[in-house]
């Protein structure tokens, strides 16, 4: 099949770009066309896109997420000289605005929602004071300060095409329950799931001291570092000779510098930084039990699942998609979001018991190579593509 992926960004970004990136190599694996049509945009150098149009990060970019022409001009060329059978459109609406909708009212297509981006111009669903939003994205977004008047205005015209033309898609495609909750929630129907999958990997070794926890992602304060630091203090003082691991960069960094310095945890945090995947993987595979704190409502903890096939327990916040994948009591553990007295208790019984953790992180690797592989993932949406194709046109 000839499949063109559309999205914002084509850098291994974050967990959804690297993601849409294997999407692409593991259909190519598998003898099918695909190509991915994406912003020139790179929050991370490395741009991988088969076809791009023009974006930004600038302080222009809420204007151009609200209406890119380059992207309708460069998207309707690439149709025209492609002509996909199928078209999946995952990460949308920071780069590529509403306007290309129309294009594919022609063509078989998906919108794969991974985050809150089609119903929170933040994509988080959070508001200031870090409680989780429940109202629609309008009025409600500038009266509780979520958004400047500025951006406010362009964001909401946004918001209002994409209503307009979001029945452009056949199908909406969730990758998670709770994600598809919230898009029923908000009008968005009907909605299938298909969970993301990771590619197979060898097994970490055998745990070693000293006890190691572990973090990986941006540093953003929907994600919870904070959290994971003071939790870790706690640990710290029950059990001296207990590891942090942090890898990963973001605004946040700073504060977290200090909070470290504040807590007196220096001596047994190391702040890694962005570094290459190999490394990472390096460093992640010394981890006894490796955590997602998040505060927000997360749609699919990608990284929970990466430490699964790794073969390492996960201890997760209770919210959003982690639960439907870390298994409380099996896999690892879940808590109560925005609880660092719950959390430092859940990675005290870690960094206390090596055959709990080497256990649930065998039966966690059981678990995503059975339900949560790259290739299970790549049926599914090739079952559907072949569906969508078959489908009579409207």
């Amino acid at each position: 099949m000839k499949i063109l992926l559309v999205s914002d960004y084509a850098t291994p970004t974050g967990g959804a770009e690297i993601r849409m990136l294997g999407l692409r190599n593991g259909l190519r694996e598998l003898g099918h066309d695909a190509r991915l049509f994406a912003s020139s945009a790179e929050p991370t150098p490395g741009n991988a896109a088969d076809y791009k149009c023009f974006g930004t990060i600038s302080s222009f970019r809420t204007l151009l997420q609200t209406a890119n022409p380059f992207a309708y001009v460069a998207l309707k060329r690439v149709l025209a000289e492609f002509r996909p059978d199928v078209v999946h459109v995952r990460i949308f609406l920071t780069q590529l605005s509403p306007l290309i909708l129309p294009l594919l009212r022609n063509v078989p297509s998906l919108y794969h929602v991974v985050w809150w981006r089609a119903i929170c111009p933040l994509g988080t669903k959070m508001l200031p004071d870090g409680s989780h939003c429940h109202v629609p994205a309008g009025v409600a977004c500038y009266r509780n300060r979520c958004l400047p008047l500025h951006d406010w205005l362009p964001l909401m015209a946004q918001m209002r095409l994409w209503k307009r033309w979001r029945g452009s898609f056949d199908c909406i495609v969730s990758n998670s329950e709770a994600g598809k909750r919230r898009l029923l929630a908000e009008g968005i129907a009907p909605v299938e799931v298909i969970w993301n999958g990771v590619p197979v990997q060898a097994a970490r070794p055998p745990l070693s001291s000293p006890p190691t926890i572990a973090y990986a992602g941006r540093l953003v304060r929907e994600k919870g570092v904070d959290l994971l630091l003071r939790a870790f203090a706690k640990v710290g003082a029950r059990l001296p000779q207990a590891r942090l691991i942090v890898a990963g960069d973001g605004p946040e960094r700073p504060a977290l510098d200090r909070l470290i310095a504040d807590l007196g945890i220096g001596d047994r945090v190391a702040m890694l930084g962005h570094v290459p995947r190999d490394e990472l993987e390096r460093h992640l595979a010394d981890a006894w039990v490796q955590v997602v704190p998040s505060r927000w409502e997360e749609p699919f903890a990608n990284v929970a699942l990466e430490a699964m096939m790794r073969g390492t327990a996960v201890v997760g916040a209770n919210t959003g998609g982690t639960n439907e994948i870390v298994r409380h009591e099996e896999t690892g553990l879940l808590v109560p979001g925005d609880d660092a007295d719950a959390l430092a208790l859940a990675l005290d019984r870690f960094v206390h018991n090596r055959e709990l953790a080497e256990r649930m992180g065998r039966t966690a690797r059981q678990i995503a190579l059975a339900e949560f592989s790259q290739s299970v993932c790549l049926d599914k949406f090739i079952n559907l593509y072949r569906t969508l194709a078959e489908r009579p046109r409207r």
